[in-house]
């Protein structure tokens, strides 16, 4: 007959696995009691910190971990956590022992004695420093154009969209380049692609501080403008006529292109579309015709913006 294992005997097991566990993990785990005081700091947080059980057990832990602007957070959400027996997950700031901030991210959980009183909270953190950058580049990635290193479309229509959502005063500037097929068919793509980057640095250049300059798509680029009276569009539009004008230099000389711009100044109500719409309208309003003076700027304002 099989000897049965006492229930006195399985708690013990789970209990030496647990603490085998916790002393493992390169998870920071820690146990603080309703002041912010460590009761258990595991190894992992000891290296993390630079300090010992002992120097650590004892001290506040927004005082020894949490980045200075954040420790009046982690205090509040201790308490938080203490009045109402639930702690939520958190993600903040961490000091290691060399001053360096890493991100880390917090899973707690309310601990509560035999008389389901909350005494204290257990946290799990994560260094997720690595991860939240990588995301950032991702997402950096995903909002810029490779070829010029500006704003893409999407990052365009994401910006328009929050700019009308706020009801805040915006415009655009939607650009086209006069001529750029020519040059890329004379000269290949390469050539092509090298004016399409001192275009996007020309314009980056006219732009005023705030404002997106962004790549929408083959020869045609749109500035997302904020609260300019008319007039100050107006100038912009003609700097930028200025600006890409000015001879680019190629493999076998200079290169001249223009650009045609129209403006369309955001209404309320107005979606993205139709703003993007508007001004797309009035950059072919501003199309070279045969009896117009090359020379000249090419700009137009749509009527109804």
């Amino acid at each position: 007959m099989l000897a049965q294992s006492r229930p006195s005997e399985h708690r013990d097991r789970a209990g030496e696995l647990t603490a085998a566990f916790v002393e493992a993990t390169e998870a920071l785990v820690c146990i603080v009691d309703g002041d912010g005081r460590i009761l258990l700091a595991n190894p992992a947080v000891q290296r993390f910190s630079g300090r010992s059980a002992e120097q650590l057990v004892g001290s506040r832990f927004w005082e020894v971990l949490v980045v200075p602007e954040h420790q009046e957070l982690a205090r509040d959400a201790v308490a938080r956590a203490m009045a109402s027996g639930t702690a939520y997950p958190q993600e903040g700031e961490w000091l290691t022992a060399d001053g360096e901030r890493r991100q880390v991210a917090l899973r707690n959980t309310v601990l509560r004695n035999a008389a389901d009183v909350p005494y204290a909270v257990g946290c799990v953190g994560v260094d997720v420093t690595d991860d939240r950058r990588r995301e950032a580049q991702l997402h950096l990635r995903a909002q810029t154009d490779l070829l010029t290193g500006l704003a893409n479309r999407g990052a365009l229509f994401d910006a328009l969209r929050a700019r009308l959502a706020e009801g805040s005063a915006c415009a655009l500037l939607f650009c086209d380049l006069d001529g750029f097929k020519v040059v890329n068919d004379e000269h290949g793509h390469a050539v092509g692609d090298r004016l399409l980057a001192e275009v996007a640095l020309r314009l980056a250049e006219v732009a005023g501080p705030g404002e997106l300059v962004s790549r929408f798509g083959g020869d045609e680029f749109v500035i997302l403008c904020a609260g300019r009276p008319d007039e100050d569009l107006t100038g912009l539009a003609d700097r930028v006529a200025e600006r890409v004008r000015a001879p680019f230099l190629g493999p076998e000389g200079e290169l001249s292109i223009g650009v045609s711009v129209g403006i369309a100044v955001g209404r309320p109500g107005d979606t993205a579309d139709e703003l993007i719409g508007r001004a797309d309208r009035a950059m072919y309003g501003a199309k070279p015709h045969p009896h117009r003076r090359a020379e000249r700027p090419r700009r137009a304002t749509d009527a109804a913006g």
